[in-house]
């Protein structure tokens, strides 16, 4: 079964405070392994390790048939019902909310200003909490928000409906990248490497994907918050774009090299539906996004077919040059940006011609996966497939969208699940007696037990907690 870890970085080791046993022994018995003032450069870069779990959680690239099982054809068949979110909690969201801490408290804010100006730590953690919490949200639905991360002082925190949740989101990226102040960078930043300019470009353009998530539930509110965002300004080239850095020792490698080469499983390859599409169009990304398999062919692993007669060998895993041991991972893109764009001028939401944005970020993730040439950019967009058409606009962002989305896995479901494009087929034989493709992730286990009379009442609320029951946006 795969493994998915979380890397959390633990608070309470770093506030141990160190004693003396007299003045005989001076400063000898102080451990440095133990620092009375907790570092916030450590702590920073230990929440932003788990933006490479987010990323790349495989389920979700399982849902929208980037991937498929190889030889285990049980999760693209929905086996796993119930995912647990704890160790997001526990891990980057109470160290990002312990770095505000640290640069608000009166006692601690001298000290914390060693490794970046206070405002600026306290806006970097904001939007990185902002970016968390939406990533939960989107994956479960109503969660323990506005009473969450307050450890002993609150252990059976509210769920929040994900309609305030987004309203709450909005707000903190906005006023956080407005916090920003002429201080010292912050340390720690190893997504950003502390440029103050990029992180509010970041926290920008998510707020732009996150209003268009508005777009059949609450469209006057998400064409304000993308107006909104787009006056302050988003990535704006490829130079923009955010990306998670891998490295090359095994405790911080890239996920599918650790199941390639170090542990030699190759559980999930390239989805037939995905190949297939791609093959369809010309697609001039394939080669950058999987690998021949043995006979020299793009051949797609079957998806959800059982059982397999098939080996690895025998279909397309990803690309290697895209899962060496200290490959990047996408988390926000200057494609995605267009695309965004793009949908939202078709919508009437903002100015703009909603052509030459679908083509901008056609050729914005050519580029971005290096394959980009003038004339072969020149003849994708000239199919009928690919072409724009005002009738389809929606359909044909959507699914140039699904493309650019290769291994952003929680996004890509996201936006499938929002816009229903492409249109996706489930799995010949689903498990657990579904017949659709999962909407959200069903609670952890521990939620019924260990929060019973909030997890109840949201059940009702919100619906079966299975994975069937639709999040807030996410209607037909």
């Amino acid at each position: 079964m795969k493994k998915y870890i979380l890397n959390t970085f633990i608070v309470a080791a770093l506030l141990s405070v160190a004693t003396s046993c007299g003045d005989n022994f001076g400063t000898m018995n102080i451990s440095p392994n133990s620092p009375s003032n907790p570092n916030t450069a450590s702590i920073l870069t230990g929440a932003l390790r788990n933006v490479g779990v987010a990323v790349t959680g495989i389920q979700p690239g399982l849902y929208v048939q980037h991937f498929g099982d190889v030889t285990y054809i049980e999760e693209s068949r929905y086996k796993t019902v119930n995912f647990d979110y704890n160790g997001f909690y526990a891990g980057p969201l109470m160290n990002l909310q312990f770095i505000i801490q640290q640069n608000t408290d009166a006692a601690t804010k001298s000290n914390a200003a060693a490794t970046g100006s206070n405002a600026n730590q306290i806006a970097t953690a904001r939007i990185l909490k902002a970016y968390f919490f939406q990533f939960l949200t989107d994956r479960w639905g109503d969660i323990a928000y506005s009473e969450a991360l307050k450890a002993a002082g609150d252990f059976n925190p509210k769920f929040d409906k994900q309609q305030d949740i987004y309203t709450d989101l909005f707000k903190e990226w906005k006023e956080a990248a407005a916090q920003f102040d002429g201080g010292k960078t912050v340390q720690g930043d190893i997504l950003l490497g502390g440029n103050i300019a990029r992180w509010k470009k970041f926290a920008n353009s998510l707020r732009a994907i996150a209003a268009l998530r508005l777009s059949k539930v609450d469209p006057a509110k998400g064409k304000a918050e993308f107006a909104a965002a787009v006056a302050d300004g988003l990535l704006a080239s490829n130079a923009d774009n955010v990306k998670y850095g891998y490295l090359s020792e095994a405790n911080n490698e890239h996920p599918l090299y650790n199941n390639y080469i170090t542990t030699n499983r190759k559980d999930f390859a390239v989805a037939s539906t995905f190949v297939d599409y791609l093959n369809k169009v010309n697609d001039p990304r394939l080669p950058a996004i999987a690998d021949k398999n043995i006979n020299g062919a793009y051949r797609g692993v079957p998806y959800g077919v059982f059982p397999p007669t098939w080996k690895a060998q025998d279909v397309s895993l990803a690309a290697a040059t895209m899962r060496q041991q200290n490959s990047p991972v996408n988390v926000l893109t200057y494609a995605q940006v267009l695309f965004a764009q793009a949908e939202a001028a078709q919508l009437g939401w903002i100015s703009g011609n909603a052509k030459t944005l679908y083509e901008a970020a056609i050729k914005a993730s050519m580029e971005q996966w290096g394959v980009y040439t003038a004339d072969g950019f020149d003849k994708y967009i000239a199919q009928p497939e690919v072409a724009f058409t005002s009738a389809k606009a929606i359909e044909q962002i959507a699914t140039q969208r699904w493309i650019a989305l290769f291994y952003q896995n929680s996004e890509a479901w996201a936006e499938w699940r929002r816009t229903g494009f492409p249109v996706l087929k489930p799995a010949e034989k689903p498990l657990n007696g579904g017949t659709e493709i999962p909407r959200r992730m069903a609670y952890p286990t521990t939620a019924p037990t260990l929060n019973k009379t909030n997890y109840d009442a949201i059940v009702t609320s919100q619906g079966a907690d299975d994975q069937y029951t639709r999040v807030w946006w996410d209607k037909k």
